[in-house]
């Protein structure tokens, strides 16, 4: 069954479902754990855009204000349920915001790259990606939230013609990276320097995105 296989993937404590209880359960060391097991398991079996934070603040029997406080946003606590140190949608908007479009491929694949080599980042993305290759409700939930947040944050900086198309076209790209480098680990690609992986790749998100190649400004010498 469905919810059998997420909750074996949950890394988190399982908590039955409390949405019977009447009430409003106070700010308790064990609040944050009844939150994100509702979380998790009703991002799960009902897709990241059908989950209201205030529908889980109902079935755990809390404020909806102590969600607020405890992760920020939906954003925030869905990527505190997954267990993800380094939040992808978190990320892609700062990314966005603190830079202009035209440094956005390099930007984008130095703070991929690195979020996917710290040891307790790289771990959760490593073990949601083999989760969504065996798990068809973690599947659909990663493409949700990767349509809803990540490419539409993308396509409304990119505005124009097929604006989310070409914003779906960057994240193939990354997603391309890490399945090679990270999941299959293809060689020479698994064992590249960070610094050569941004100048192999980065043309290629200039393209998906629509932005004009690089021209060196010193041609390139030949003997």
């Amino acid at each position: 069954m469905r919810l059998r296989r997420s909750e074996q993937l949950a890394t988190i404590s399982t908590v039955t479902n409390r949405a019977s209880q009447r009430g409003r359960r106070p700010g308790k060391p064990d609040t944050r754990r009844v939150i994100l097991a509702v979380a998790r398991r009703r991002f799960l079996e009902d897709g990241y855009h059908m989950v209201t934070m205030r529908s889980i603040a109902h079935e755990a029997g809390v404020d909806l204000a102590l969600i607020s406080y405890y992760f920020g946003s939906k954003v925030g606590l869905f990527g505190a349920a997954l267990a993800l140190s380094v939040n992808p949608a978190e990320l892609a908007a700062q990314l966005l915001n603190e830079g202009g479009l035209d440094t956005f491929p390099e930007r984008a694949l130095r703070e991929l790259i690195t979020a996917w080599e710290a040891p307790e980042s790289g771990a959760a993305f490593l073990a949601l990606f083999k989760n969504a290759a065996q798990d068809d409700a973690v599947a659909a939930l990663v493409r949700e939230a990767l349509q809803g947040e990540i490419v539409s944050q993308l396509a409304d900086v990119l505005g124009g013609r097929h604006a989310r198309k070409r914003a779906a076209a960057c994240v193939a790209v990354l997603a391309g990276l890490i399945s090679t480098r990270y999941l299959i680990k293809l060689e020479p690609i698994s064992s590249m320097d960070p610094e050569e992986l941004i100048r192999l790749f980065s043309p290629q998100l200039r393209l998906a995105i629509g932005l004009p190649s690089r021209i060196p400004l010193t041609p390139p010498t030949h003997p």
